[in-house]
């Protein structure tokens, strides 16, 4: 509070901190309780609460989502992100009116608390900007009550070209207001309002809606486009010291008051940008993989593995405490930001085109200069890896599988978006009615055909749900794959994505190899020797088949082998 606001106010501040908790029955204790620690049981499904629609217009979606995972998953998954299920006027959700009342068509805070006792819930607090609907910003125009001093003004004549933003739009929207017509900052769009957080009131009110959804029972806590908190003309006005004050004061919170409870910073931005908000392990508790999507995307398409065990081989060790959250699609598109020095330009426009030849799109960013630039490409994943013109193809499938079960073989938390699950197409139609580029990814399944899919053995739907619980069910069995267990490149060719995961007690290990071409290819066993510990049979478990390492492996096309050391 004395870095963020003054040491004349710190105390007072602090004080009204501590009536907060006492307000939703918490209490710090003098030292923190000890941390739930990460295990390869931890995986996190991301969805909106109304991906299915019930049938006769029932207004029960949560109580339909819930009735899903009890029956399709089950506790082949740990944890539920459900993206914002809040009254909101646009984004999705991401535009938040009241960031306390359930949306009446999803539910009711009963159905989200019913899910917290099946599953590790994880909800958005949308922090850096709110509706211009929402009570605050009308308090605004109005001049009174709370909000009235919760926004940016800004002078439209000022000169803010270094601020970062990730679109195309205006930075600052014209609003009436009772004393004349003002400009106010907007980073993502004209009805999302950014909030003023240099006034500690705001601060105060997000730390009252973060305490509620401790209350709750949510035990993740995904803090939403955090790097654009703070702004001060003259700057970049993204990951300002201040910003990351924020989330230390956070995780202050939760380790304190709620030591099961977690943090997770949303930071679509370059990687060494991203894990900075590790900070010494005292910011959040688990950053977005936001790399790993196009580049596992473009080793697959490309057959070339070069960049991503590049990177894979270079990634950082999370502090104590600390993971990746390893994921390959959300509810947004496939972020490009972070492929920056990773692939070389003609990689990256490789990507462009092939997202476009499948039937995807781009979206853009306006840079400080006034040009634009890709931000994400909007595409399912499953349609990512097409065959332009071909539906389904044998090779769609495997090459999606494939980059699946390496984002299982990964250090960290995998996470899996509802859509990969079912293998969705692109949901063109949603682009058409919506005008908005990322509803591609955002198909709401009707009832009776997701049912009909999953009940149809033909269907990729019921081959991919069906896989993926295979796949989760053997990964759980297996403490090599821990978010705490270590992990090494192997490196084979640039045919071969290979990693080396051993328990952190050393009594187990697996060694993971994916083909990454659309021929068989074939590895000596000389390659082998220094992980195999002269063992002249190895039981791949994705298989149960045995391996005879003292000759060669060979893998199909698109095919990854777990091997059990």
């Amino acid at each position: 509070m004395e870095f963020l606001y003054s040491s004349e106010r710190a105390a007072e501040l602090s004080a009204r901190v501590q009536k907060l908790i006492q307000k939703y029955g918490f209490r710090i204790p003098e030292t923190p309780s000890a941390s739930r620690k990460w295990s390869q049981n931890d995986v996190i499904l991301i969805t909106y609460g109304d991906v299915i629609l019930p049938q006769n217009g029932r207004r029960d979606k949560l109580q339909t989502l819930a009735d899903f995972l009890t029956r399709h998953l089950g506790d082949s998954i740990s944890a539920v992100h459900i993206l914002p299920f809040f009254t909101s006027s646009s984004d999705r959700g991401f535009s938040v009116i009241d960031y306390k009342d359930v949306r009446d068509d999803l539910g009711n805070w009963d159905d989200i608390e019913d899910l917290t006792h099946k599953y590790r819930v994880m909800v958005d607090l949308v922090i850096n900007h709110t509706s211009r609907y929402s009570t605050w910003f009308e308090n605004y125009q109005k001049g009174e009550g709370p909000g009235k001093d919760y926004f940016i003004e800004m002078d439209p004549t000022t000169d803010l070209s270094m601020a970062v933003r990730p679109r195309s739009s205006p930075l600052l929207t014209s609003v009436k207001t009772h004393d004349g017509l003002r400009y106010v900052w907007t980073t993502f769009s004209d009805d999302q309002i950014d909030l003023d957080f240099t006034n500690p009131d705001v601060l105060l009110e997000f730390i009252d809606i973060f305490l509620f959804y401790l209350s709750k029972g949510v035990k993740l806590i995904r803090l939403d486009a955090i790097a654009y908190l703070w702004k001060k003309i003259g700057t970049k006005s993204i990951h300002l010291n201040e910003t990351h004050q924020v989330v230390k004061l956070f995780r202050d919170l939760t380790d304190y008051i709620d030591p099961e409870a977690k943090l997770i910073t949303e930071t679509n931005v370059p990687f060494e940008e991203n894990i900075s908000y590790f900070g010494d392990g005292d910011e959040t508790h688990m950053v977005y993989q936001f790399s790993l999507p196009p580049l596992l995307l473009h080793a697959i398409l490309t057959e070339n593995a070069h960049y991503l065990s590049k990177w894979a081989a270079n990634l950082p060790e999370p502090p104590g405490g600390c993971t990746y959250f390893n994921f390959t699609a959300s509810h947004d598109g496939i972020g490009v930001r972070p492929l920056e020095g990773l692939v070389p330009n003609k990689d990256f426009e490789y990507l462009i085109k092939s997202t476009e030849e499948r039937g995807g799109f781009v979206s853009y960013k306006a840079n400080s200069d006034g040009s634009q630039s890709p931000y994400e490409l909007n595409i399912t994943y499953y349609d990512a890896f097409a065959d332009p013109d071909i539906e389904n193809s044998d090779l769609q499938i495997k090459r999606f599988l494939c980059s699946q079960i390496i984002t299982l073989s990964l250090k960290g938390v995998p996470a899996i978006y509802f859509h990969n699950l079912t293998a969705t197409h692109n949901y063109v139609d949603g682009v058409a009615e919506t005008g908005e580029k990322r509803a591609i990814n955002r198909k709401q399944w009707r009832y009776d055909e997701l049912h009909r899919n999953l009940d149809d053995s033909a269907s990729p739907t019921h081959f991919m749900l069906k896989k993926f619980k295979e796949l989760l069910d053997i990964r759980k069995q297996h403490s090599a794959f821990s978010p705490r267990a270590g992990q090494k490149v192997v490196n084979l060719g640039d045919k071969f994505f290979g990693i080396y995961r051993f328990s952190v007690d050393e009594n187990e290990a697996v060694l993971c190899i994916s083909n990454i071409t659309s021929k068989e290819q074939t590895i000596p066993a000389e390659e082998f020797k220094s992980y195999t510990n002269d063992e002249p049979e190895l039981v791949n478990l994705l298989d149960g088949k045995t391996s005879s390492l003292q000759q060669e492996l060979t893998l199909d096309a698109f095919e990854t082998v777990w091997l059990e050391l």
